[in-house]
């Protein structure tokens, strides 16, 4: 009995961490649809990598924890964030800009 109380607070602890990590998403993405680049990482600029990496750290260490609670629960893998990061990176001249993206990607989250 112990195990199983044990296991559903750490599921409500995930369910509460992931609620967590898309608020601090969708609060970064907000601000890059208002025209605020560097969460996307399309121009690979050195002083807006440092600008924007507190809150790439943050939702990393917090994708981090929730990986670990899905693992101990055996889930598979956060995809939102995973899904993320393979949304940041260089880009063809062509692509859309960040605010666009940001504003697909809240699109998408439903905001």
């Amino acid at each position: 009995m112990a195990k199983a109380d044990r296991l559903e607070r750490l599921d409500t602890r995930r369910v509460e961490l992931e609620a967590e990590y898309r608020e601090a998403l969708v609060a970064a993405l907000q601000k890059a649809a208002a025209g605020s680049w560097g969460l996307f990482d399309h121009q690979a600029d050195r002083k807006t990598r440092e600008k924007i990496a507190p809150v790439i750290d943050a939702l990393s260490e917090m994708a981090e924890d929730i990986d670990e609670m899905r693992e101990r629960l055996g889930l598979e893998a956060f995809a939102l964030h995973a899904e993320f990061l393979a949304s940041r990176g260089p880009v063809a001249s062509s692509a859309v800009g960040e605010p666009k993206q940001a504003r697909a990607w809240l699109e998408k989250l439903g905001v």
